[in-house]
């Protein structure tokens, strides 16, 4: 069995955890085609309790009072438009990594009945909470 180099390893380790992280970043907002104008889908977690579906979409510095979200096929759609604030249009842009522009997000619900679609902000995320229906 060879005998790795530890200052060679350790490169290889980093350069294969940098092309992960960047993977990773890629597919935090990915693009897609679908719609009349492209759209970009941000990641969500989707938790369970006792009373309430509650569903965290990674929205930061969306206003929770202009996203969209509506139940629809057993699907929860959260939509709307991430603007570049006016006070930015004309500043040079040294790097930009957050998308702007039109998002939608389709959640695939697990089975039941809700009502009272509830958003707010959190931690720079948009909470929608479900209350959950229980069936008679």
């Amino acid at each position: 069995m060879a005998t790795r180099k530890p200052d060679v390893w350790m490169w290889a380790q980093m350069r294969s955890m940098m092309n992960e992280a960047d993977e990773m970043r890629g597919r935090f907002f990915e693009l897609r085609k679908g719609g009349p104008k492209p759209t970009w889908e941000p990641p969500a977690d989707v938790i369970e309790t006792a009373t309430e579906l509650l569903v965290l979409v990674a929205l930061p510095g969306v206003d929770p009072n202009t996203a969209e979200a509506v139940i629809q096929n057993g699907e929860l759609i959260v939509g709307g438009t991430r603007r570049l604030p006016d006070s930015l249009r004309n500043a040079r842009i040294h790097r930009m990594e957050l998308p702007y522009g039109r998002f939608e997000r389709r959640i695939q619900l697990p089975p039941g009945r809700y009502d009272a679609v509830k958003r707010e902000a959190a931690d720079g995320c948009l909470l929608i909470r479900l209350h959950k229906i229980e069936r008679p």
